[in-house]
């Protein structure tokens, strides 16, 4: 009982604030966001009145907000969304009294999983925009005066798993896009103003997991649902038919004749007129040598922050504004650095995911001393790739131990939800063929983008996206992260990407290279962790990811057994260090099953190894099994 003294602003460091269900009373302080460090902030089930304070942004870091079943009112903060928004992954306001509209920017939070807003006083039309929470896995809208129709975009939502609209006055049909979900296990659209047919597949076909009740102008759908079977369109009178179809077919003809009218044109022009990379790509207008010449200062070694076998990157200010670009430029003295060219242009040209490096243009021209020159230019990421945080130089002021838990969490299921959209459902599928913590940058939000496609690989626009294509003669990526069947002379495969991403994802765990100079004799990054799991994760996991009463433990002793034919003679000494390491059950389950995910992937039979999809799933469940335990408990991350 009681209020929340405003001295609790003094607690900066704060990282979990749990508050709820103790029948506190009174505003919740403006002080609030002076917490700039909270991660998780827990106040349902108590007795605040009043609004959300807008000082509640100040807290840039915090990601859980919980302040249902409390007697809040007025409308929800537009600062709770937007370009300054919080990177909220779940927001319950559930059973307060706001009232208004729900903002069209809450389609800005992308990275939402869990967004409840039911049983409050809301109104007009449900944006749009929530589309683009495209994360989102559960969507509670019920109990409000939300009216219009269900927009169409909630069928972008892929990994939903659970939407109530019930008791609103929508009307119009039900979306049909709503039956391709493929993960929607629940589905309540009861006590509205829906009508029309009810569409037949997808969760439509289990009467136990939806409920339309309520709904008096539906009709048709599968049997069990005992609805009115749908109205015949009514026909038009012969004549009138006949007269709609001369229109039609005078329609098409004219059509027929412009575009045979365009395409003479277009061939009798593209004899003129060399193709050119750059229309290829269509996107920004391409820039001069001269202009990247002067974006990197000379190309000053300064400015440079990265490089590799095809050419080297630089950090650039373009433009009049000085946006700042990432400006890779082609060592065009390699022998396929022109192909790695032709290769990342086509791949990118035509793929749009938030996980994805964003190319802005490029350049294909000659340089001041009459040589050729070509150049990719992409958006800049603040905090570079993941390889230096995982990997630190001695004198790199970055430290490994500012990437928590939950930042490898969710830059793992960015990679894999990338590479997932690649292989999966991009218009042609795509093999990255050189995933690496070094081709994955992170953004001023620590968002994880999957780059450096040089040596991507385009397989026809089938269903079988499995399906191979023959490549280049050598290894397809870098060595401990290719798959072995590439050693082999193996074609490019969707499975390849899996593999590297099964090691990708055991380097960011145990913060071991899989080309670390211990893996000799036989022993490697995969059998390394699988024999130490279960039960001596604490030996192999990154230190920093345990407690900090926890010791780092000597890998060596692994090595050391692996390398004696196999046998595991673990001496006293060991399993005392071993006992002694307890930490907590929820983050040793979390650890656990992610190294599982490691090595499912990593399996050396391609058949054997997972899918992207079935990764991206089992990746976001692990998460939130972790932190739904954390929050439950009040727990730190």
């Amino acid at each position: 009982m009681g209020i929340i003294p405003t001295t609790f602003g003094k607690f900066q460091k704060i990282q979990v604030l749990g508050l709820g269900g103790n029948k506190l009373s009174g505003e919740i302080p403006a002080s609030i966001g002076n917490l700039t460090q909270l991660f998780a902030l827990e106040l349902g089930e108590n007795k605040f009145e009043g609004t959300i304070p807008p000082t509640i942004v100040n807290c840039q870091n915090l990601q859980y907000l919980n302040i249902s079943q409390n007697n809040l009112n007025g409308s929800i903060p537009q600062q709770l969304f937007g370009p300054s928004s919080l990177q909220l992954i779940f927001l319950d306001l559930s059973h307060n009294s706001f009232t208004g509209k729900l903002p069209f920017k809450v389609g800005s939070l992308k990275n939402v999983y869990g967004l409840d807003v039911s049983n409050n006083n809301l109104s007009g039309e449900i944006p749009t925009s929530i589309g683009n929470c495209l994360i989102l896995e559960t969507l509670y809208l019920q109990g409000n005066s939300f009216e219009g129709s269900l927009p169409s975009s909630i069928a972008s939502l892929k990994g939903l798993q659970e939407l109530d609209v019930s008791q609103n006055n929508l009307s119009g049909s039900i979306p049909k896009g709503i039956e391709k979900l493929p993960f929607l296990e629940y589905l309540n659209i009861s006590f509205n103003n829906f009508e029309g047919e009810v569409p037949t597949e997808g969760v439509f076909k289990n009467t136990s997991i939806i409920s339309l009740i309520g709904n008096t102008k539906l009709c048709g759908g599968i049997s069990k649902l005992q609805l009115p079977k749908c109205p015949l369109s009514i026909m038009k009178p012969r004549k009138s038919i006949g007269f709609k179809l001369v229109v039609v077919v005078s329609i098409v003809i004219f059509f027929f004749l412009f575009s045979s009218f365009l395409v003479l044109f277009w061939m009798k022009r593209s004899k003129k007129k060399l193709p050119s990379m750059v229309s290829t790509i269509g996107l920004l207008p391409n820039v001069s040598y001269k202009e990247l010449y002067q974006a990197t200062s000379r190309f000053s070694p300064s400015n440079l922050i990265g490089y590799g076998s095809f050419g080297a990157v630089y950090k650039g200010a373009l433009g009049q504004e000085e946006r700042l670009v990432a400006i890779k430029v082609l060592n065009l003295q390699h022998k396929r650095a022109s192909k790695s060219f032709m290769a990342e242009c086509n791949a990118l040209r035509n793929i749009r995911h938030r996980n994805l490096v964003k190319i802005l243009t490029c350049c294909s021209s000659m340089d001041y001393n009459g040589n050729q020159f070509k150049a990719l230019v992409f958006e800049f990421m603040t905090n570079g790739s993941l390889d230096i945080w995982l990997h630190p130089e001695r004198d790199n002021k970055n430290q490994s131990s500012n990437l928590s838990l939950l930042q490898r969490l969710n830059i793992a299921i960015d990679v894999a939800s990338a590479i997932d959209y690649l292989h999966n459902h991009s218009a042609q599928p795509i093999i990255h063929c050189d995933l690496k913590p070094s081709n994955n940058l992170l953004d001023n939000d620590m968002v994880a983008h999957v780059s450096d496609f040089g040596l991507a690989r385009l397989l026809p626009a089938t269903d079988d996206c499995s399906q191979k294509q023959s490549s280049t003669i050598g290894i397809k990526g870098s060595i401990g992260y290719a798959a072995p069947e590439y050693g082999m002379g193996g074609e490019a495969s969707t499975e390849g990407d899996v593999y590297s991403y099964g090691i990708f994802l055991l380097e960011m765990f145990l913060r071991k290279r899989p080309t670390d100079e211990m893996f000799k004799d036989g022993l490697n990054l995969h059998n390394f962790a699988k024999m130490a799991l279960p039960k001596r994760l604490v030996q192999i996991v990154d230190p920093i990811l345990l407690p900090r009463e926890v010791e780092e433990t000597q890998t060596t002793t692994l090595a050391r057994e692996y390398n004696n034919e196999n046998e595991i003679q673990t001496d006293e000494e060991t399993l005392d260090i071993v006992n002694l390491c307890h930490i907590d059950a929820n983050l040793n389950k979390c650890l656990v099953s992610v190294l599982e995910i490691g090595l499912a992937c990593s399996m050396e039979s391609p058949k054997e190894r997972m899918n992207m999809e079935e990764v991206t799933r089992e990746m976001h469940l692990i998460k939130n099994a972790f932190l739904g335990s954390k929050i439950r408990r009040g727990g730190l991350i």
